[in-house]
């Protein structure tokens, strides 16, 4: 699967958004090893603490299938439908990631120039781990 067709799984995956409070609709396409894709969308709360994040929907139903490796995500999000600027992980869903994915784990994120990667070493740089406790 290319980076463009793993975005446009994720820009997808926004549609399915429960997001009643801030509008703002979030997917994520997951990579897993074995090239299967599990997607997941941000589901709003009123209580906002019980909220999730579409990247973390995305790892949770992942590992809920067994799943454990993962190649790479996308990440897009909107408020008009136009996903014209870059929707990151927070750092709740980084450090969720770290915990199944190493350094090189791709990122990959868009705005209107096209697509960005990142490693997510470099989004988050120190990660608590096992090695932390």
């Amino acid at each position: 699967m290319t980076d463009y067709e793993l975005m446009e799984a994720a820009k997808k995956a926004s549609e399915n958004s429960y997001s009643p409070y801030s509008h703002f609709r979030v997917g994520a396409a997951l990579l897993c090893d074995d090239g299967e894709v599990i997607t997941g969308c941000n589901v709003e709360n009123a209580s906002y603490g019980a909220a999730c994040c579409a990247e973390r929907t995305a790892v949770f139903t992942a590992a809920a299938k067994g799943r454990r490796k993962f190649s790479k995500i996308a990440v897009a999000g909107t408020s008009d439908g136009t996903f014209s600027a870059i929707t990151q992980p927070c750092g709740i869903c980084r450090q969720v990631l770290s915990e199944f994915c190493g350094g090189d784990f791709e990122v990959i994120l868009s705005d209107l120039d096209g697509l960005h990667k990142y490693k997510l070493s470099e989004l988050l740089p120190l990660p608590f781990d096992k090695t932390s406790m």
